[in-house]
């Protein structure tokens, strides 16, 4: 151990760069159980405590007695671009397997075939690659000489960013052969997450350690609206230390909060799921570089992402969950005296939490759904899609579930039915509900925690934390150290910019694959033009009132003055090439007196006539909303007609008709009545709704 100890130290040192660098509490511990005992270690540590070092340390020392190469399960790319930057300090030859690199995959395999890697990154999605699973991985886990899983909180049900394809996992690890060492390591978990991983894991030594960062000074502002908190943003972003994130709950409010700041002359960018992965690239460097005053960014940036000298971390809404918010506030402060994390919650902040919730849960009926579709010929996903009425999103995911439980395996060519028998284990989905449920509590007592209940404390115990104690430094321990004041020029540009109306609608060109009576493009002289929304249910600004309209249970009613006059600001700003000559509705069964007031009031606001709605065809619609593209365009495709004297009257418009509709989601229902207008003799269709999902 003596020998291990000071071969490991040399080489941390040579990872950090001083020479008077020392193992922090737990580490050796960490690297002697992997590499003289070839044990299983669990290390929750803080972020910034220096997890990676721990496997960079031991793989070399491993690959020194002869071992083969780290496999480093990593998820998420942004992670990987990191830790490989952090082997080479090392002198640790780190790669990387993911959907970035196709062009490398070959080259990678022959280092590796000619022993030349020392750690191999990948992405729990690529073990079950068809390809990597069967002609790679038994080579690798044969070879292997230490497997390494990153952010093990996602192997975990209970963990707040679960991931199904880390479940798999447990099988890798069962398959490996004696006395080949394992690592997991998270900075997010508290005791029901450590004991579900030791459970995946087997038999287990873990090292846990303090979670408290005394650089942090936490603090919560309470204001009363989303004008007020973008108001406070652009009155204090330039005074807030350094460089940092500003994370929000939906890509929407991400993009607009950074074009208000952009066009009030802050430098920042925007940062989600949906940001092309080059962007996404430059602007993690221009923060790195400090050439950016902040990223305003989802959830999208968060594990891993290492800016030791990050100054700040904002929440414009609260994440779902004290674990959640510790993980993402765990950016800031890893090698400062001081960084400042603020909270910022929203009314709204609820709503968007019941909706990830509810739309990350598989239900029973859809995964039978999806079994009885499959059999022994493979199916890829968009052929799957057509035969089940799940969207992509949830449905790649309840293929992994029932990837991960043994009913379905991928293969070339998409997917099979294994045949094994599966059930739906409705108590296990009970319990992680409820446990969400509990955990949103959590954050909101964390919000309206009494002065002199330390915040740093109330997260430490939230993560089972037992050495938590006041940390002196938060809004309750000390006065509030943020400042309250909004500038009055400030709130009028934030309520101008939440004021902004308009939100493009694009048409669709082309007919769901899977749909059996319409195929290929949809014919151009059949297409609506591009429409306009009031906004998007997701909108800072009038979203809030979309979400209020169009919530579950509200009676249904006209739409009010100022509701009206938003829409009629959004044609003044529409750029079409011709203007409206009059004004058609889609029937609502659900908000006819809504629809119709906003189509009366465009007509009579633009002087138009109105000349009254489409007819519903056997009770209209069917299904509900939610479906894939061919199950929403199948419920809707036969569901409308243009009367005679309705279809006279177009005729008789002779210009582009204004068709007036509620809310779009799939846009099918849009499309197809514009084809019905132009079929009746409609010379264009301008598609208007008040609400954009998304």
């Amino acid at each position: 151990m003596t020998d291990t100890r000071g071969g490991a130290l040399a080489i941390l040192r040579s990872l950090v760069g001083r020479d008077d660098t020392d193992f922090h509490d737990g580490q050796f511990e960490a690297i002697s159980a992997l590499v003289d005992n070839r044990s299983r270690a669990l290390v929750v540590q803080r972020t910034g405590w220096g997890k990676s070092a721990v496997y960079f340390v031991a793989t070399l020392l491993l690959r020194r007695s002869g071992s083969g190469p780290t496999i480093l399960v990593s998820p998420l790319l942004a992670l990987m671009r990191d830790q490989i930057a952090a082997a080479s300090r090392a002198g640790v030859r780190a790669v990387a397997i993911n959907s970035t690199n196709p062009h490398e995959w070959a080259e990678i395999q022959n280092a590796l075939a000619n022993d030349e890697v020392d750690v191999l990154l990948v992405s729990p999605e690529r073990l079950n690659n068809p390809a990597f699973r069967e002609s790679q991985l038994p080579e690798l886990m044969k070879r292997t000489g230490m497997l390494v899983v990153d952010e093990a909180h996602c192997i975990s049900d209970w963990g707040h960013d679960f991931r199904p394809d880390y479940r798999r996992l447990r099988e890798l690890i069962a398959e490996l052969p004696v006395g080949i060492p394992v690592l997991a390591t998270t900075a997010t978990a508290n005791s029901r997450v450590v004991a579900d991983v030791e459970v995946q894991l087997g038999s287990t030594v873990t090292i846990r350690g303090p979670l408290a960062r005394a650089s942090l000074r936490l603090g919560v502002l309470r204001l009363p609206d989303a004008t007020t908190r973008l108001a406070w943003l652009l009155s204090h972003l330039a005074d807030l230390p350094g460089s940092g994130i500003i994370y929000t709950l939906t890509v929407a409010a991400a993009e607009d909060t950074a074009r208000l700041l952009r066009d009030a002359g802050h430098n920042v960018r925007a940062y989600t799921g949906q940001t092309d992965t080059q962007e996404r690239e430059q602007s993690e460097q221009a923060l790195k570089r400090n050439e950016v005053k902040a990223l305003i960014a989802t959830s999208a940036l968060g594990m891993g992402f290492d800016k030791p000298d990050l100054g700040f971390v904002l929440h414009l809404g609260a994440p779902s969950s004290p674990v959640a918010y510790y993980q993402q506030v765990g950016r800031a402060g890893r090698a400062t005296d001081n960084a400042d994390v603020l909270l910022l919650p929203g009314p709204e902040d609820e709503a968007i939490w019941h909706y990830f919730a509810t739309a990350s849960m598989p239900s029973q009926q859809r995964a039978e759904a999806i079994l009885g579709a499959l059999g022994e010929t493979p199916l890829s996903t968009p052929a799957l899609e057509a035969r089940v009425n799940i969207r992509r999103t949830p449905l790649e995911l309840l293929l992994k579930v029932l990837d991960v439980d043994g009913a379905v395996r991928k293969v070339q060519g998409g997917w099979v039915a294994t045949g094994r028998p599966w059930l739906y284990d409705a108590e296990r989905y009970e319990r992680i509900a409820a446990e969400r449920v509990a955990e949103q509590q959590h954050m909101l007592e964390y919000e309206a925690l009494p002065a002199g209940a330390c915040r740093m404390e109330y997260l430490q115990r939230a993560l089972d934390d037992d050495t938590a104690t006041a940390c002196g430094r938060c809004d309750n321990c000390a006065d509030a150290w943020y400042p309250v004041d909004v500038a009055a020029s400030a709130e009028e540009t934030a309520a101008a910019s939440l004021e902004k109306v308009g939100v493009p609608l694009e048409p669709r060109a082309q007919w769901p694959v899977g749909s059996p009576s319409v195929k290929g493009n949809i014919a151009p002289a059949e297409r609506m033009l591009e429409g306009r929304a009031l906004a998007r249910l997701t909108d800072l600004g009038w979203g809030n009132t979309l979400r209020a309209l169009f919530a579950p249970g509200v009676a249904d009613a006209p739409a009010s003055p100022a509701l009206i006059a938003a829409c009629v600001r959004v044609l003044a700003d529409w750029p079409w090439d011709a203007r409206p000559v009059a004004v058609v509705s889609v029937p609502s069964r659900r908000h006819p007196q809504l629809v119709d007031s906003v189509a009366r009031g465009l007509a009579s606001a633009g002087r138009l006539p109105y000349l009254g709605a489409l007819t519903l065809v056997d009770g209209g619609p069917t299904g509900e909303p939610g479906g894939n593209s061919a199950y929403r365009l199948a419920g809707v495709l036969n569901a409308f007609a243009v009367p005679p004297d309705l279809a006279a009257s177009i005729r008789d418009a002779a210009g582009p008709i204004l068709l007036v509709d509620d809310l779009a989601d799939s846009r099918w229902t849009l499309t197809v009545t514009a084809r019905a207008l132009r079929r009746a003799g409609a010379e264009s269709v301008l598609p208007f709704v008040l609400a954009l999902r998304g």
